[in-house]
C-alpha cells in the first residue's frame, strides 16, 4: 500500500522502518518542526530514505483546513494514513482522504484514558491492566471504532518509563504493523468503543489528579519520573503536588516527622529519603519530590524545613559562569527577550527535551559539574538555579552535607579525624540501642575510641538502603563512564589522605607505618584505580547458535550487576582487603555493605567519609562495625544480599557457604585458611632465598594470609639457611609501628597474641626445635618475638595448622627427591599460596606444575598486584579477588579461566644462569626445545 506516516519520535521512526520493511510504499512522512535546529528522528530517517518529508507548524487555522497544506499531502496519493504518536490536531479533510482512511496509536486500553497522558492515569488509577489501542480516526478525541488492542500486566513497581519501554513501546509498534497487514489484507475490524467504562483525565487540571489516599499502596502509587503521583490539599491554604513516587520494598519505616494528612489511612512520615505514605494495606510509597503551590520544587525530604538560607554572594570567577550560564538559557528559550533571575524555565516554555539540553551543556561548561535532570526541577528559575550551581561548584549543596562526630588526635605529627559512627545511607549513625564497643590500640593496649555496635536491625536498614541506592537511585542511572570517573576521584581522594589512612591503620591494626604506606593504603588506591578503569569495559558476547541458518539467528549475552553485595573483611589489612573487593563491586555497578573486623573498623569508617567527598551516591556505601556473628550472619542470611564475599577462616567460611545457600542461594566468594609451602632448593640463590623466605613468612608481622606456613629446605643448605635466618631476625627492629625504623609491629590483638603463645608451646611439646622467639616481648601492648622453628615433622600441629603469626616452621628434604617434597607440601586441605626457589628453570616449572595451591611465585614471594587473579583451591576457598575474574557482574559472575583450576605463574624476578639474565619468553622458547638451563 501506499502510506502516508504523520506522527514523530522514535517511536514514529521505528513504524516507519518496519512498514517499509514489511514492502508498503511510504510516500510522504509528515513530522513536527525542528527544535532548535535539532530534527525529529523520523524525519531524519526519512530523508536518508530520500522520502519526501514535511513539517507543517499547523494543519489548520481558525478551525479550517490550509488549502496549501492539504494540496502538498494529496498530491501524495496515499491510500492510508498511520499516525504513530501524532501530537498534532489533523484536520478531517486529511484524516478522511485516503481509500482506507486513518488508524491511530493510543498509549490505553480505549475507552479507558481517553486525552492525553493516558500512561500517566493508567498508572495514577492504580489499573492492573494496561496496554495499547490502534483505531480508527474520527471526529472525536479518541473515540474512533477499534482495530486492535494488545494488554499487559502492571506490575506494583512500574512507572511510566518502565511500561512504555517493556511492552508499549516494542509492542507497539509490533501492533501498527500488525494492524496495516490486516487493513492489506482486508481482515481489518471496526469495533465501535463502548461508552461504558469510559474515562477522560485532563491531566492539566489539577482537580482531576486528585486521587483518593484510602486504597492500597500500589494502587496509589505512581513512579513516572517528574509527573504528577497525586494532588492533594493538605489545608485550605496550602496544594502540594507529589512527583517521582516509588513502593518501598524494604518494610522498615525511616525515622522522620510524622505529617497529617486527611483522608489517609495513617499519618505520613517526612524521612531524609522523602515522604512516606501508607496505603490503607500499610505498605508503604515514598514520594521523593513535592511542587508548591507557586510551582517551586522542593525535596519531599524538606517539608518542614524552612526557607533555604540566604542567598551566596558570588565571586568574580562565578559570575563570569553566570552569564556563561545565562547565555545557555537564552539559546534555549528563544522567546525570552532578556533571561532575569525570576525567568521560570519551565514556564517560559521549556520542555523535558531542553531539560536535558541545559543539562549538558551546563555540565560541558562546567568541565563536568555533577547535575541531573532533577536538579533543573528542583531550581526552575535562573536566580534559583545558579545559586543550586554555585553551590555544587563549591562543593557545599545540601547533598553533600553530612554530620560526622569525629574522634580527632594529635599522634604522628599530625591530627587526624576519625568517624566512629555506622555508616547507613550516606549517614554517621548511632547503632539501635546506642551500643558501643571499645577498639584497642595494640601498640600498648590502650583505648583508641568508643566505635558503634551494629545489631541485626542496623543490618537491615543498611541493607534496605543499599538496595534502594540499586534500584531506585543515581548509581544505576549514571553512565559506566561517570561510574568510572566517581572511583577514580575516589582513590584520588585515598591518596590524598593516604598519611592519615595509614596512621589509623597503625593505630588500629598495629600495621608498621611505612608498610601501611605502600601496602595496607597504596595497593588500596591502586586496586580503585584498575576498577575504576574496568567501569566503562565489562562487556558481553556475540555467540553464534545452532540455529544460525537460514534465519542467522544470534544470542547477544550483557553482563550486570548482581545487586547489594554483603563484604566480609579480616582484621589483618583492613582497608586493602576493603579495596580488593569493594572496588571490583563497585566498578560492576553494585552497592555494598561492608562489615569490617570488629578489632580493625576505624579504616574502613574513613573510607566510607571520602566516598560522600568523592560524590559515590547515598546509600551505595554501607559500613556496619560490629560481631560476625550478629553482622556477619545477618548478611549471609538476608534474602535482599546477593552476593557475599568473605576473608576469614576455613570454619567460618563453610559456615556462610550454608547460610548463602539457605537463604537465598546468594553468590559467594570465599579466601579462607592457608599452609602456603615454599620449597626452597640448594641450587638456588641463597641470599635471595633468604631475603625472600624472611619476607614470606614475617611480611606485616605474619598476618598475611599467604605467608609461607612451612619452608622445605633441602638438606645440603639446610643448616646454612638456618644460620642466615636467625642472624637476620636478630637484627630485626621490634617496636612502635610509627617509628620509620620499626621492622615488626604488635600483633593485632590481644587474643591473637594468646593464640601464638598456645601454638609455639604446642610445637616445643610435639619435639619441634625452638631455635629463637616463641615469646611475648616484655613491653606493653601485643608484641611476639619473631620466631623460628626446625625438625618440624610431618605429623605435627605446626607442620599441617596456620599460625597466622611472626613463626617460620622449617622442615628438610632429601637432596634431589622433588617429588617426595611436592608430596609433602601438598599434603595439606589448603592451597592458597606456594613458592619455590631454584636456578633451574625446567624443574621451577615441573614443581610450579605439580604445587596445588592458587599463586605459585618462583623466586620471589609476596608479589601480589591488581591486576593479577588472587585466590585458592581446596579448603582456602574459590573465587578471585583482583584482576577482570573479580567483576561480580550477572551470571558471569567471578568466571574463571576455561581450567577451573588455573593458577598464575608469578615470575617476578628471573634466575641468572652463567651471568646471563634470562627474559621469560627466551626461557619457554628453550624449554619447548628441551634445552636444560
Amino acid at each position: 500500500m501506499k502510506i502516508a506516516v504523520i506522527g514523530q519520535s522514535l517511536f514514529g521512526q521505528e513504524v516507519y522502518c518496519h512498514l517499509r520493511k514489511e514492502g508498503h510504499e511510504v510516500v510522504g512522512v509528515f513530522t513536527v518542526p525542528d527544535k532548535d535546529g535539532k530534527a525529529d528522528p523520523l524525519g531524519l530517517e526519512a530523508e536518508k530514505d530520500g522520502v519526501p518529508v514535511f513539517k507543517f507548524s499547523r494543519w489548520r487555522a481558525k478551525g479550517q483546513a490550509l488549502p496549501d497544506v492539504v494540496a502538498k499531502y494529496q498530491a501524495l496519493g496515499a491510500e492510508l494514513n498511520v499516525l504513530p504518536f501524532c501530537s498534532q490536531f489533523i484536520p478531517m479533510e486529511i484524516i478522511n482522504a485516503p481509500q482506507h482512511g486513518s488508524i491511530i496509536y493510543h498509549p490505553s486500553l480505549l475507552p479507558r484514558h481517553r486525552g492525553a497522558s493516558a500512561i500517566n492515569w493508567t498508572l495514577i488509577h492504580g489499573d492492573k491492566k494496561g496496554g495499547f489501542s490502534i483505531f480508527w480516526a474520527d471526529d472525536g478525541l479518541d473515540t474512533g471504532d477499534l482495530l486492535l488492542q494488545k494488554e499487559c500486566e502492571v506490575l506494583p513497581d512500574d512507572t511510566v518509563s518502565t511500561l512504555y519501554n517493556r511492552f508499549l513501546f516494542p509492542e507497539g509498534i509490533k501492533g501498527m504493523v500488525q494492524a496495516v497487514r490486516l487493513i492489506a489484507e482486508g481482515k481489518a475490524p471496526r469495533l465501535p468503543q463502548p461508552e461504558e467504562g469510559a474515562t477522560y483525565e485532563g491531566i492539566q487540571k489539577k482537580e482531576t489528579a486528585k486521587v483518593t489516599l484510602l486504597r492500597p499502596a500500589w494502587a496509589t502509587g505512581f513512579g513516572g519520573f517528574f509527573s504528577p503521583t497525586i494532588f492533594w490539599f493538605f489545608s485550605p491554604r496550602q496544594k502540594l503536588t507529589f512527583f517521582n513516587s516509588t513502593l518501598n520494598t524494604s518494610g522498615l519505616v525511616p525515622e522522620g516527622d510524622a505529617l497529617p494528612i486527611p483522608g489517609a489511612h495513617r499519618p505520613g512520615v517526612v524521612t531524609k529519603a522523602g515522604l512516606i505514605l501508607f496505603g490503607n494495606d500499610d505498605k508503604m510509597l515514598l514520594v521523593k519530590n513535592i511542587q508548591l503551590e507557586d510551582g517551586k520544587m522542593i525535596l519531599a525530604s524538606n517539608f518542614f524545613k524552612g526557607a533555604a538560607s540566604s542567598a551566596l554572594e558570588l565571586t568574580e570567577a562565578e559570575l563570569v559562569t553566570a552569564e556563561a550560564v545565562r547565555s545557555v538559557w537564552q539559546r534555549i528559550l528563544p522567546n525570552v527577550l532578556e533571561v532575569e533571575d525570576s525567568t521560570d524555565f519551565f514556564k517560559s516554555g521549556a520542555a523535558s527535551v531542553d531539560v536535558v539540553r541545559l543539562v549538558e551543556e551546563v555540565k560541558e561548561l562546567c568541565d563536568g559539574l555533577e547535575l541531573e535532570n532533577e536538579d533543573v526541577y528542583m531550581a526552575s528559575t535562573f536566580g534559583d538555579f545558579i545559586q543550586l550551581l554555585v553551590r555544587k561548584l563549591r562543593g557545599d549543596d545540601e547533598e553533600g552535607e553530612c554530620s560526622i562526630d569525629y574522634v580527632e588526635m594529635a599522634v604522628n605529627k599530625r591530627t587526624i579525624r576519625i568517624p566512629h559512627q555506622l555508616f547507613i545511607g550516606g549517614e554517621f549513625v548511632d547503632a539501635e540501642g546506642a551500643k558501643t564497643y571499645e577498639t584497642i590500640n595494640p601498640t600498648d593496649g590502650s583505648v583508641i575510641c568508643q566505635v558503634s555496635l551494629a545489631q541485626v536491625t542496623d543490618v537491615d536498614k543498611a541493607v534496605a538502603a543499599a538496595k534502594d541506592a540499586f534500584e531506585n537511585g543515581r548509581w544505576g542511572k549514571i553512565s559506566a563512564r561517570d561510574r568510572g570517573r566517581l572511583l577514580y576521584r575516589l582513590a584520588d581522594l585515598m591518596e590524598q589522605h593516604q598519611e592519615e589512612l595509614a596512621t589509623i591503620e597503625a593505630l588500629d591494626a598495629g600495621a608498621v607505618y611505612t608498610l601501611a604506606l605502600k601496602t595496607h593504603v597504596g595497593m588500596s588506591i591502586q586496586t580503585f584505580r584498575y576498577f575504576a578503569g574496568w567501569c566503562d569495559k565489562i562487556q558481553g558476547s556475540t555467540i553464534p547458535i545452532n540455529q544460525a541458518r537460514p534465519n542467522r539467528n544470534l544470542t547477544l549475552t550483557r553482563k550486570e550487576p548482581v545487586g547489594v553485595c554483603g563484604i566480609i573483611i579480616p582484621w589483618n589489612y583492613p582497608l586493602m582487603m576493603l579495596s580488593w573487593k569493594t572496588a571490583a563491586c563497585l566498578a560492576a555497578g553494585n552497592t555494598v555493605v561492608i562489615k569490617p573486623a570488629q578489632v580493625t573498623p576505624l579504616t574502613a569508617l574513613k573510607f566510607a567519609e571520602l566516598t560522600l567527598k568523592a560524590g559515590i551516591p547515598k546509600g551505595v556505601v554501607n559500613v556496619l562495625p560490629g560481631s560476625g556473628s550478629l553482622v556477619g550472619q545477618r548478611l549471609s542470611d538476608h534474602p535482599d544480599v546477593r552476593k557475599i564475599g568473605f576473608t576469614g577462616s576455613t570454619e567460618v567460611g563453610k559456615h556462610i557457604m550454608k547460610s548463602c545457600a539457605i537463604s537465598n542461594v546468594k553468590k559467594v566468594s570465599l579466601e579462607l585458611g592457608g599452609k602456603s609451602p615454599l620449597i626452597i632448593f640448594a641450587d638456588c640463590d641463597l641470599n635471595k632465598a633468604v631475603q625472600m623466605g624472611m619476607s614470606s613468612v614475617f611480611f606485616n608481622k605474619g598476618e598475611n594470609c599467604i605467608a609461607a606456613g612451612r619452608l622445605f629446605v633441602e638438606d645440603s643448605i639446610h643448616d646454612e639457611f638456618v644460620r642466615r635466618v636467625v642472624e637476620e631476625v636478630r637484627k630485626m627492629k621490634v617496636g612502635d609501628p610509627l617509628d620509620r625504623d620499626t621492622d615488626h609491629g604488635p600483633q593485632n590483638h590481644h587474643a591473637h597474641l594468646m593464640k601464638l603463645m598456645e601454638y609455639c608451646q604446642r610445637g616445643v611439646k610435639e619435639g619441634a626445635t625452638l631455635v629463637c622467639g616463641g615469646n611475648q616481648v616484655p613491653r606493653p601492648g601485643f608484641f611476639f618475638e619473631p620466631t623460628v622453628f626446625t625438625d618440624v615433622e610431618d605429623h605435627m600441629f605446626i607442620a599441617k595448622e596456620e599460625s597466622f603469626g611472626p613463626v617460620m616452621i622449617i622442615s628438610r628434604f632429601a637432596d634431589g627427591d622433588v617429588d617426595t617434597v611436592l608430596s609433602r607440601a601438598n599434603a595439606t586441605e589448603f592451597g592458597l599460596a606456594s613458592g619455590v626457589f631454584t636456578r633451574d628453570i625446567n624443574k621451577a616449572l615441573y614443581v610450579s606444575d605439580k604445587l596445588q595451591a592458587g599463586t605459585v611465585f618462583v623466586n620471589t614471594y609476596n608479589k601480589t598486584d591488581v591486576a593479577a587473579p588472587f585466590g585458592g583451591f581446596k579448603q582456602s576457598g574459590f573465587g578471585k579477588d583482583l584482576g577482570n575474574l573479580l567483576l561480580p557482574v550477572g551470571l558471569l559472575s567471578f568466571i574463571h579461566s576455561t581450567n577451573i583450576c588455573s593458577k598464575p605463574l608469578s615470575v617476578r624476578s628471573y634466575p641468572r644462569c652463567r651471568d646471563v639474565a634470562l627474559n621469560m619468553m627466551a626461557v619457554r622458547a628453550r624449554f619447548l626445545l628441551g634445552g636444560n638451563l
